[in-house]
Parts: C-alpha cells; structure tokens; sequence
C-alpha cells in the first residue's frame, strides 16, 4: 500500500544567482552537480534518491548524504512523500532551473578565492566523465555537417593573443548568441536532440614582475 502525503509547496526559480560560500561548497562535487542535473532534467517530474541512483548508474546508499547536502543549501527541495511499505519515500525537485555564478564569487578579497574554483573544477569533472561515458557508449559523432553528419558537434582548444577590444567583442558574440538560444527553451519536436555546452573564456593577466 501507497500513502501520499502532503508537503509545503515550493515555488521554483528559472535561474539562481549563487552568491554565498554555502552554495558554492554544496556544488564543488561532481556527483552533486550530477543530481542537479538529473533532477533538471527530469523536471517537473520529482525523483526518490533511488531513482536517481539509477540514472546516474550509483549506490543510493552513496547519494543520501549528497541530496541532504543540496537540500539544506535549498538547492533541491522534498516535492512529495510517501509511505511505502511502512517507510517515508522522499522525492525531490530541483529548486532551480539553471545556476549561474554571481560575478562577486570570482573577486580576489572574498576570504575565499578557492569556493567558486572548486565549484569550476566539478563541473569539469562532470562534464568530462559524461562525456567519456557518451562517446564510448557510441553516441559522440562530432564529425561535421558536410561529412553527412546530422548531429554535428565540435571540439576545439585554441589560445591567442588579441586585443581588449577584440576580447569584449568576441565575449557580447558568443553572449548574444547563447541568449537567443535559450530565449527559444527547450524544443519539443519529436526530432529534437539533446545538445550539451560547455564554455571556458578567460584571458590571463600579465605576470607580476
């Protein structure tokens, strides 16, 4: 037997602006950011930590502590509960639909310069070990369009010397362009394919004599 019972309700953010040390601790963990990310992308479906679990192909035992993590930084929150067999089943949904880092975390006097780095870091982690396990699973093909590719992707690693002026404007491109993407939301046309983005600019000071 299934008992339903009934949680306060949460209204959730389109975006959420991280500006505390909390947050960014809670998300320097790839196995974190991996159940922020199934739970997005199941939204608004809500999820039990097995479910999850499964998706990310992990020990439930091994997430428990994780989602009380984010749960109590407010990153995911219990959408519903039931009882199950006599047991309290939580599920939860993302509180958020998407993250970004507040400008303040990357300043040099904040006491603690290496919160937004580690949050960095795990999300490269995570996006390095998704991507490993999708081109090995066959599902990469980042040939290009003219090669009869249908799904063409690219890779590319470059660094150059250009001007301020050149770096601004390369920077409001590549801004613009991500904003008329997601200014469209997700496409829900049968053809529709899941696309994965991740970008790093960033140009170096010169070194300190």
């Amino acid at each position: 037997m299934t008992l339903w019972l009934n949680v306060d309700v949460v209204e959730q953010m389109k975006e959420r602006e991280v500006t505390d040390v909390a947050t960014l601790k809670a998300l320097a963990d790839p196995l974190r950011l991996g159940v922020l990310g199934a739970l997005m992308r199941h939204d608004p479906e809500p999820l039990s930590v097995k479910e999850i679990a499964a998706e990310l192909d992990e020990a439930p035992t091994k997430l428990y502590r994780h989602v009380k993590q984010l749960e109590q930084t407010g990153l995911v929150y219990v959408a519903e509960t039931r009882v199950v067999s006599g047991i309290v089943e939580s599920r939860y949904r993302s509180a958020q639909q998407s993250l970004r880092l507040s400008p303040e975390v990357y300043a040099e006097d904040d006491g603690e310069p290496s919160a937004a780095l580690n949050a960095m870091l795990a999300a490269m982690d995570l996006v390095r070990a998704d991507f490993r396990r999708s081109f090995l699973a066959g599902r990469v093909d980042l040939t290009p369009a003219a090669q009869g590719n249908p799904r063409p992707g690219k890779f590319a690693h470059s660094s150059t010397r250009m001007t301020l002026d050149q770096l601004r404007t390369l920077r409001a491109r590549i801004d613009q362009a991500l904003d008329e993407v997601f200014e469209q939301g997700e496409s829900d046309d049968p053809d529709a394919v899941e696309v994965n983005l991740f970008l790093l600019l960033y140009a170096l000071k010169p070194q300190a004599d």
